[in-house]
């Protein structure tokens, strides 16, 4: 996975194709690269984000929300395995605890995750591939299909799940591109968020908005704190 750069459209994104058949149902998780964390059930650890790790992230002067503003959060996390994981976060301070809240329930219903990880910077600027699924918060980018305004992950208040099992929807536009099967909301695999999931729920209670409810567009991995 993430080695065949797709064809790309006029609009610069990756011309999809069909989901490969190793694809649907997707359920991998991927080695961990964060430290794991000890103990058998849900365990975080919130603190400063340490400068090696914003080495490997997309942060970078110019970006919308100041070093001092931002935590890095280990966290476990349920696998598609069904074994027990660990992941790693970097959000904004102001929402780390709100956020261990959320995924401690998810943890409790085993809610599937393939990987937790920072984004890193040369993906910024990768040719697409098309099978992309890293949950993930702070990336310091656009808003998708805008060039001028930074979206709520370059603030570390916003976070994807599960972005191959609920893609991004605009039009003839799925995000990640090889994720066409998963546009079909009807049909349910594990990882798939749906409105009455416990996904949605935790979020909500947090105060946070569901992309999968919009109504010009659909980001079903998408959730922020001001509904943007």
């Amino acid at each position: 996975m993430g080695t065949r750069p797709l064809p790309l459209r006029s609009d610069g994104y990756g011309r999809a194709g069909r989901t490969p058949r190793a694809l649907d149902p997707r359920r991998f998780t991927l080695p961990d690269t964060a430290r794991p964390l000890s103990g058998t059930g849900f365990a975080a650890v919130v603190e400063a984000a340490p400068a090696d790790v914003l080495e490997r992230s997309t942060w970078a002067p110019g970006c919308p929300v100041a070093v001092a503003d931002l935590a890095y959060v280990r966290l476990a996390f349920w696998g598609f395995d069904d074994r027990r994981h660990t992941g790693e976060l970097l959000v904004n301070a102001s929402v780390a605890d709100d956020l261990v809240s959320v995924f401690r329930a998810l943890y409790r219903e085993r809610f599937p995750f393939e990987e937790l990880r920072i984004t890193r910077p040369d993906e910024l600027d990768a040719r697409p591939t098309g099978d992309g699924n890293v949950t993930g918060a702070f990336v310091c980018r656009p808003t998708t299909g805008s060039t001028s305004t930074f979206s709520q992950h370059a603030y570390g208040l916003a976070i994807d799940l599960d972005p191959f099992q609920n893609p991004y929807v605009k039009g003839d536009l799925v995000l990640p591109e090889l994720a066409s099967s998963y546009a079909d909301r009807g049909r349910l695999r594990p990882g798939m968020i749906t409105p009455d999931s416990v996904v949605v729920r935790e979020f909500a209670r947090v105060g946070w908005t569901w992309g999968g409810s919009w109504r010009s567009l659909k980001d079903y991995q998408h959730f922020s704190q001001n509904g943007r």
